[in-house]
């Protein structure tokens, strides 16, 4: 195990209450857009920023998950789904915000789930992989099956991976000795740059012709 200095700690609890809130953001969102209440905006907004760190918590070992030890995090994604669902008349007119808050929490989750992981293993690259895709992407899954959508994931531009990129990026960083500040602030700069560049000019990866 690789431990981190109590600063760090703090960062990444800040960080990743932070990604927590933007997916929870893009929960509120669809749950809106698909004519749910306000408990049902709630529930999607908790379940798209928390299920991700979740999994990853339960794979890692960690229990109980930082979901459930940690009110904070529920706390944090029912507050969302509130402010949302007042601000939403507001803000419907603005798909794009919706976009950027995933980009964001995509790069951040991504970071969150690598920097745990190289805390639990050290330079162990399979084990941040799995943590920080996992974190990533695991909550916006869930949240386009419950609104029986094809996840963002499987269909849209670069998605997982940017967040595999970010990881390695994240790798990288520490191999040639950067500090692990450094590290996870670029892997979030360069998941959710390319996640946005990739919408913008629209990069897929291949898919077969039809």
């Amino acid at each position: 195990m690789t431990d981190l200095s109590s600063p760090i700690q703090f960062i990444v609890l800040i960080l990743d209450l932070f990604g927590t809130m933007a997916f929870a953001v893009t929960g509120a969102f669809k749950a809106i857009e698909n004519k749910a209440d306000i408990v049902g905006i709630i529930i999607l907004a908790t379940i798209t920023g928390v299920a991700g760190g979740t999994i990853r918590d339960i794979i890692l070992g960690h229990f109980p998950p930082h979901s459930i030890s940690d009110p904070n995090y529920v706390i944090v994604t029912t507050t969302t789904g509130v402010i949302i669902f007042f601000l939403y008349p507001k803000m419907q007119k603005h798909w794009n915000l919706f976009l950027k808050f995933d980009a964001l929490g995509l790069g951040v989750f991504t970071a969150i789930g690598a920097t745990l992981a190289y805390q639990l293993f050290g330079m162990n690259f399979l084990a941040m992989v799995i943590a920080g895709m996992l974190t990533a992407v695991g909550g916006g899954i869930l949240r386009d099956m419950f609104v029986k959508e094809i996840p963002m994931v499987f269909v849209k531009e670069l998605y997982a991976s940017a967040s595999f990129l970010g990881v390695v990026v994240f790798y990288i960083l520490l191999i040639i000795k950067f500090q692990i500040e450094v590290a996870t602030i670029g892997s979030i700069v360069v998941t959710t740059v390319l996640r946005l560049v990739a919408m913008k000019y629209n990069w897929n990866l291949p898919k077969v012709r039809e």
